[in-house]
């Protein structure tokens, strides 16, 4: 999957031409307020490209799920547009629809250089309290109209790149100049030095709840690392595919036989707990630690110090590292310590190119003051799961080439 021959904005002319930008602003909201608009800042790069080239530019997003008439009340993109604004130093225009006159009106008034925000794209997924996906389902017909109110269409969304929406792939099917913005074209750059390109030795670090969610991952991954540390409840499936005890512990009884034939091929590279913290209820509790076998009532919620240990040793000397997916509950303060602990390590390695694949462990080492000490942070959790899988991503596939 080499997206490297995509067209990017050096490639185009976009001086008086109106420019439809796909963007991420699926931002946290709260009582009407951005809690966290690091999507939005992420989207800057490619606006401001576009604005110092003259271009009319038209944005699009996503915000959440629709799926009623009330969700319409609480999902507008309108207090995106008024942060945009205050980060740009420049007006924002706020466009409360999807289609129709006003919005038509809005675009040809444009002038070079100035921004335009339409409406929630996925208000376009319920008509008259009827759910009917128009977005979500890449309606032709919506795709079609979308790509007509522009001349240029750009997609800086590598948060849905795995989708295919009309708003990035509708659009790009019925325009006729597309390209990647500065931030997918970012993204697809460090996934590839991290998956298809590492410098070895290369290890992965998978965590999270599921190993129904990383299947793919560790299959594909398999045949590229030199070794896979697995923490996070995913592990415990993987210890009762062996033969532990895991108590009361998160498996997936249907994926047992998945990770006994992971471990088999695995030949050693599978590196699983050797210890773990637990607590008798699903609560950020005083933990209690145990090895590799946990007591009869308890649950593992967390790696334990000497997994943290033998997790650090491994990650000694290494030159690529993909992490993706927390080793506990690290929202519970008490089952954090993993996640911190592997995160540190992974931060003050040398000389390593060090990449997360979005999600929560993205969330955690920003909210623990790592964003920095990454080599690339990736702003996109499922986009990046598919990429880690081998899996085309539809929003990308449907750009031009070069």
């Amino acid at each position: 999957m080499d997206y490297s021959q995509k067209k990017t904005l050096s490639d185009l002319d976009v001086k008086d031409k109106k420019v439809l930008v796909r963007v991420d602003f699926n931002v946290p909201l709260k009582d009407g307020q951005i809690t966290d608009d690091n999507r939005i800042q992420a989207s800057l790069p490619t606006i401001k490209y576009l604005v110092n080239h003259g271009a009319k530019v038209i944005l699009l997003s996503h915000l959440s799920r629709i799926k009623s008439e009330e969700d319409k009340q609480k999902k507008s993109l309108a207090p995106v547009a008024h942060r945009l604004s205050e980060l740009l130093g420049q007006p924002v225009k706020f466009v409360p629809s999807t289609r129709g006159t006003e919005l038509e009106t809005a675009i040809a008034n444009l002038k070079d250089g100035e921004i335009l925000l339409m409406e929630n794209t996925r208000f376009e997924d319920v008509h008259n309290g009827e759910v009917v996906k128009y977005e979500s389902k890449n309606n032709p017909e919506l795709g079609k109209y979308w790509a007509s109110l522009g001349d240029i269409y750009i997609n800086d969304a590598f948060g849905t790149a795995h989708r295919a929406h009309a708003s990035n792939v509708g659009i790009a099917q019925n325009i006729k100049t597309s390209a990647i913005g500065s931030l997918v074209a970012n993204e697809v750059a460090m996934l590839a030095k991290g998956i298809q390109n590492p410098e070895r030795p290369f290890i992965a670090i998978l965590g999270g709840a599921k190993v129904s969610d990383k299947i793919g991952v560790i299959d594909n991954l398999l045949k590229k690392v030199d070794k896979i540390l697995i923490g996070g409840g995913m592990a415990y499936t993987f210890l009762k595919a062996q033969g532990h005890n895991v108590g009361k512990s998160l498996v997936e009884t249907d994926k047992l036989a998945d990770a006994k034939a992971y471990l088999e091929k695995a030949n050693g590279k599978i590196v699983l707990p050797i210890d773990s913290a637990n607590a008798q209820e699903f609560a950020d509790v005083k933990p209690e630690f145990s090895g590799v076998d946990i007591p009869e009532g308890y649950m593992g919620l967390d790696i334990g110090p000497k997994t943290i240990e033998l997790f650090q040793k491994e990650l000694v000397g290494a030159k690529t590292v993909v992490w993706n997916g927390p080793m506990g509950v690290s929202e519970f303060k008490n089952f954090a310590h993993g996640t911190i602990a592997v995160c540190d390590a992974i931060a003050n390695l040398n000389n390593a190119f060090t990449l997360i694949g979005g999600g929560d462990s993205a969330a955690a080492a920003i909210s623990l003051g790592y964003k920095d000490d990454f080599s690339w942070i990736s702003t996109g959790g499922g986009a990046s799961l598919e990429y880690m899988e081998g899996k085309t991503l539809p929003g990308i596939e449907a750009i031009q080439n070069k």
